[in-house]
């Protein structure tokens, strides 16, 4: 059987991350929002916060730019597990 979810039940494990990056810039999850936006993605402040919690899937595509604006890379997640 295959559990697409982590050892805490959370649906990602970036959203950690993301969170802390965010934060680390000082930007709202609005304005995160429309940096990724401004990259092409077509994504709002609701998918940031259900990133964040976890409660959302990350796509690679998504990931990929979300390691370009916030400027981490999958080392950072590794260390976040």
């Amino acid at each position: 059987m295959f559990i697409n979810k982590t050892k805490t039940g959370k649906n990602n494990l970036c959203g950690n991350v993301v969170a802390e990056k965010r934060l680390q810039l000082k930007i709202s999850q609005n304005q995160l929002a429309h940096l990724l936006q401004l990259e092409g993605l077509d994504i709002d402040k609701n998918a940031i916060q259900r990133i964040e919690s976890g409660k959302r899937f990350v796509t690679d595509i998504e990931l990929i730019v979300l390691m370009k604006v916030l400027k981490f890379n999958i080392d950072d997640i590794q260390k976040s597990e």
